[in-house]
């Protein structure tokens, strides 16, 4: 067979992934992970993601629709929502880092006090529990201990997220099932979760798809040997050719060269952590040139800005737009790799998607 051109790869990456819109449900199927993020720059990634893949979808809809989505927060390979029944591939999960005597004790109470009360709001926990003391945060400052023990039962499928209270999870317990420890079920497992990687992120260059298995640690830290030993054996699983000297994984019924493949018309901005965009390495190869995600980097080291999204004009990736919302009116500044495209095509494309995401967050 032959191997795919890069050109033949980067139209297949958009067009696989930017799938034409359908139901909120249907999106998440077909997406398997929707990755999740609290800041709003100027909706949380996962609306932004989903926008694009959901007809007529508003910033805050699975928030709002969460609780009759057959769908939970979890840990994948980042922080996101998964389909529920994603959850007997990951739990019970072993917690790579055991709690001390005193913080299983604290853990106790919590859980003890949600199994009694029902759906809780963190605020009713932290008033009960306030005696449990403060500790440093992740990101500087201190945070209460009863927070950090929540995240933690969360984790460890003591507790599930019931639903949002104007962003906030609202916790009540849960309990799963004894899974099949046998090495032949844990393999299975394994190869499973390694499935669902492959067919949100591909086509993935190898070095990515180590890398996501490494990240995979978060959602399944107890089958780490399992998931690499599913790396290690991708050319026996999975669909693969050599392209300038690397190897490139896509799913076996999926075909790269396929005519059919088509980038959608137009302007399209990207959230950071859309899949299309979330690997940097593979964006570098497709695309040419580095983008960076500059949250956290200090403002006077940014080379983009606070939020770039990059913009996708048909097959190319050309620059990004940061956007903020100024006195209910979307305002944008563009960045470009080389120059603005000329013409009133681009400008014409570049109003749409920017009305487009107006009506997403309710502005029009």
């Amino acid at each position: 067979m032959k191997a795919p051109t890069l050109d033949e790869l980067r139209r297949y990456a958009i067009a696989r992934t930017l799938f034409k819109p359908t139901t909120l449900p249907a999106a998440i199927k077909k997406l398997g992970f929707v990755q999740a993020d609290p800041m709003r720059a100027p909706a949380r990634a996962q609306d932004l993601i989903l926008r694009l893949r959901v007809n007529d979808y508003k910033a805050g809809d699975l928030e709002q629709r969460y609780t009759r989505l057959a769908i939970e927060e979890d840990c994948f390979v980042n922080y996101g929502f998964v389909p529920r029944d994603w959850l007997s591939l990951m739990h019970p999960r072993t917690e790579r880092k055991p709690w001390d005597a005193e913080r299983k004790r604290h853990a106790e109470q919590l859980l003890d006090f949600v199994r009694q009360n029902g759906p809780t709001h963190p605020k009713e926990l932290l008033e009960a529990f306030a005696h449990h003391g403060r500790m440093p945060g992740y990101w500087g400052g201190e945070l209460n201990v009863s927070t950090q023990l929540l995240d933690g039962l969360h984790y460890r499928g003591h507790l599930r997220v019931k639903r949002r209270d104007s962003g906030t999870r609202v916790y009540e317990a849960i309990s799963h099932p004894p899974a099949d420890d046998s090495p032949e079920a844990r393999r299975a497992r394994a190869q499973a979760l390694m499935d669902k990687i492959v067919a949100l992120y591909a086509p993935l260059p190898s070095a990515s798809l180590g890398y996501l298995t490494t990240l995979l640690r978060y959602g399944a830290p107890h089958l780490q040997a399992e998931t690499r030993a599913v790396c290690k054996a991708a050319k026996d699983r999975y669909a693969h050719a050599q392209i300038d000297g690397e190897t490139w994984y896509w799913p076996l019924d999926e075909k790269p060269r396929s005519a059919r493949h088509r980038a959608p018309e137009g302007v399209t901005l990207l959230a950071p952590f859309d899949p299309v965009v979330w690997d940097r390495r593979r964006f570098e190869r497709l695309w040419g040139w580095e983008y960076r995600f500059e949250a956290y980097t200090p403002a006077h080291k940014r080379t983009m800005g606070h939020y770039a999204l990059p913009l996708l004009w048909g097959e190319e990736i050309i620059g990004w737009a940061n956007l903020r919302v100024e006195k209910g009116r979307l305002k944008h500044e563009l960045g470009f790799v080389e120059k603005r495209p000329a013409g009133a095509a681009f400008k014409a494309a570049l109003q749409d998607e920017l009305a487009a995401i107006e009506r997403f967050l309710g502005l029009d």
